[in-house]
């Protein structure tokens, strides 16, 4: 069986959702379900005026991949789309975006749920907050609900 398509970046600059999803299904007539997942900075009620994303340049990028490859060999997926921001966000604004690709809907929806769940969890991502007011916010702690929908998937993290 040859390799799945899997495109992992991690940039600055904003991603288009529809070019990547096009690449995926480029020259394919077995695609029969693409998910999609956008992920966007919120406002916080109007408190927020940008979130500072920063990573660690190479471990993000090889985390991601290494999880986009477990689930590969988990689900029949025809390829997989990892892309995440970093720099200053503003609210409104997509931050990352995950793109699975199937010949049916139940294993590109696990798939794309399972790589954003692990991608929350595992990819060496800090988030500093910066205020409407012009405070400078603190670092956000990562969260137990994230920590707690990537343990659904059972056993160990890829």
């Amino acid at each position: 069986m040859a390799a799945i398509p899997i495109t992992i970046r991690v940039q600055a600059e904003p991603f288009d959702s529809e070019a990547e999803v096009a690449l995926l299904r480029a020259g394919r007539t077995d695609v029969g379900a693409v998910v999609t997942f956008q992920g966007l900075c919120r406002s916080e009620g109007g408190s927020l005026a940008a979130l500072e994303l920063e990573h660690y340049p190479g471990m993000a990028e090889t985390e991601i991949r290494r999880v986009a490859e477990a689930a590969a060999a988990r689900w029949p997926v025809l390829g997989l789309a990892a892309i995440h921001r970093y720099g200053k966000i503003a609210p409104g604004a997509p931050i990352v975006l995950v793109v699975a690709t199937s010949s049916h809907r139940q294993a590109a929806f696990e798939a794309a749920a399972f790589l954003m769940d692990f991608l929350k969890t595992r990819a060496p991502f800090w988030k500093k907050e910066h205020h409407a007011d012009g405070r400078e916010g603190g670092w956000v702690d990562a969260r137990e609900a994230d920590d707690a929908a990537a343990a659904r998937w059972g056993g160990e993290a890829p």
